[in-house]
Order: C-alpha cells, then structure tokens, then sequence
C-alpha cells in the first residue's frame, strides 16, 4: 500500500493513502464533479460569459470539508482571469451546490478552484515526441 505519513495535530501520525481517497471521499467526489458539472454547463449566472468549461477532476479532503476542483479551460484565451471570475464568484456556485445536494449531504465543502493542466502537458509531449529524430532500427 503506498502511503505518507506526517505528524498531524497534536503530533499524532495520520496516514493519508496516496490514491484518490477512501470510498466516502470518492462518492462525495462525484456527486459534487456531477453536480458542479450541471451547475456551470447551464450557468444561468453568466459566470462564464460563453467560455467552454468542464469539471476535469474533484478531489475532497478527508473530512469532506474542502472540495478541489480541477477546471478544464482548454478553448479560453485568458485563463487566468476566467478562473478568478468563477473563483471570485464562488459563494454563488456553492449556494447552488448546497441548494441541490443538501438532502444527499451534511456538510457543502469549501471550493477551492484549479485550471486542469493535463490536456496542456500531454498536448506538450505529444509534440516533443513527433519532434524527436529517433533513426530506424538496424535489422
């Protein structure tokens, strides 16, 4: 089992398990990827002002209290100002959450917001690969 530990509160060892999570933690992910997903796609808001955004990845604290939410920006130009437009209007987003999973959950988790990367960097090695010189093989 691949594992880290730290010292936690009170110098207590806690075990955080590199995967994704326990199944708790997994299920509360995709509910929120879910319903974040349905939140922005219909964005009645206007948060996103026409941009093509999609919820890559949701990753949840053990406590269920913090919700990291991965972004895919792929056809944005400004990036970084789209994220800090939805950041800046979060409060909204969550209150939308709560209002939809408030009888499937205790506790509406923080959002905290990230641009998705992945897409970029595979599209990166993809090009350094076709660029490569790599001679044919001596038989």
């Amino acid at each position: 089992m691949n594992s880290a530990y730290f010292f936690g509160f009170r110098g207590k060892t806690l075990d955080i398990c590199l995967m994704a999570g326990t199944t708790r933690q997994q299920k509360f992910a995709r509910l929120i990827h879910k319903e974040i997903s349905d939140i922005l796609q219909r964005d009645k808001r206007g948060i996103l002002e026409n941009s093509f955004v999609t919820v890559a990845d949701v990753r949840v604290s053990p406590d269920l209290g913090v919700a990291k939410i991965y972004l895919s920006m792929m056809l944005a130009k400004d990036k970084p100002a789209l994220l800090e437009k939805i950041t800046s209007r979060k409060r909204e987003i969550r209150k939308a959450l709560g209002d939809r999973i408030r009888n499937q959950a205790r506790i509406i988790p923080e959002l905290v917001f990230y641009v998705d990367e992945v897409e970029e960097k595979a599209q990166r090695l993809d090009e350094i690969i076709k660029n490569l010189n790599i001679p044919p093989a001596e038989a």
